[in-house]
């Protein structure tokens, strides 16, 4: 199958690419190299993938790519760690509606005159941002407040502009919503603005490569951005790219909407623990000092993942501690050079 997907050069792009290659499919990828700049990957001469330089607002470009794509993947946003909920509140709702209408008119047109035939959109678990359902299974979107911050709206919005397009052009589609993606190649962003916590500039606002690279660079006691009491599940980019590979292929992930997460609950205290004896051992006692939270640092965000494993048979196998045997030595080489 031949598959365009939209934010080639994301984190969990970089992911997905490797694993749709892996399973035999031809990939056109478009970004506008807006967050990271260009960069290299390792499939970059696979003859199989194609990357467009290109904005995702463009509909006339992504129609003229979509023309002969069987699969389409929306995961063009402007997206990043948490203070991005708060330094860019008003581009995060226009520019994302943007690419969210236009990849929704584009795919709606290949759907009716090309060989379209299905949109994969990227969602977010801050769709869930005002729940108090926990764990949080599909459909707890819809019966709750709207989320309070403009980024997690947004990703609910572009879940309404899927439903519209399904309802008045009968546009197949999937809804994934992935939880706290791990691994490595993220990198620090452009548009990044420096943030402390303590005598550490933040890394991405994204809670596990910033206490890692916090540790690593000795700060102690570890500060910590919040009680610590913050729930989240934490979830491999591999893993995640093998459930929107299922998402994008199975048939029965036709009009549905699925959690991709570990099933594995942790709190930050307990993650930064981790991290800390990771990297010192037993050689040095656990200290933390708690910052003061981001307003939209949300206190629990656990899904119920059981309708991906009985639908799709994907379970989210890499443990933390696995994926920080991994991280970790990425980090240690990426501050070594500069690029953290």
């Amino acid at each position: 199958m031949k598959i365009l997907l939209t934010g080639a050069s994301g984190f969990i792009s970089g992911y997905l690419i490797q694993e749709l290659l892996e399973a035999g499919h031809e990939v056109v990828g478009v970004d506008n190299f807006s967050k990271y700049g260009k960069t290299n990957k390792s499939y970059d001469n696979n003859p199989r993938f194609k990357l467009i330089e290109g904005d995702a607002k463009n509909v006339e470009l992504l129609k003229d790519l979509i023309s002969d794509c069987d699969y389409f993947v929306a995961a063009a946003a402007m997206i990043g760690g948490i203070s991005y909920f708060h330094e860019y509140a008003y581009d995060l709702l226009a520019e994302n509606e943007r690419i969210t209408a236009a990849s929704l008119d584009a795919a709606i047109w290949a759907y009716k005159h090309c060989k379209l035939q299905k949109i994969t959109v990227l969602s977010s678990s801050m769709v869930y941002e005002s729940t108090n359902e926990f764990p949080t299974p599909e459909g707890a979107e819809r019966r709750y407040p709207p989320p309070r911050s403009t980024y997690g709206f947004q990703k609910l919005a572009s879940e309404y502009f899927v439903q519209g397009a399904h309802e008045q052009y009968k546009l197949p589609y999937t809804i994934v919503r992935p939880f706290n993606c791990v691994g490595i190649g993220e990198k620090r962003a452009i548009c990044e603005r420096e943030i402390m916590s303590g005598n550490i500039r933040l890394a991405m606002s994204h809670v596990v490569p910033d206490l890692v690279q916090k540790v690593l660079k000795g700060q102690d006691p570890l500060h910590i951005l919040g009680s610590g009491n913050q729930v989240r599940h934490y979830t491999y980019g591999g893993d995640l790219a093998r459930g929107i590979r299922l998402c994008i292929e199975h048939p029965v992930a036709t009009n549905q909407d699925f959690n991709l997460s570990s099933p594995v609950r942790m709190t930050v205290h307990e993650l930064a623990e981790l991290v800390w004896r990771k990297i010192h051992g037993s050689r040095k006692p656990f200290d933390y000092v708690s910052d003061k939270a981001f307003q939209y640092d949300v206190q629990v965000r656990s899904p119920v993942t059981e309708k991906a494993s009985r639908m799709l048979g994907f379970r989210a196998t890499t443990s933390l501690s696995d994926i920080l045997d991994e991280v970790i030595p990425w980090i240690t080489e990426q501050i070594e050079i500069g690029t953290i």
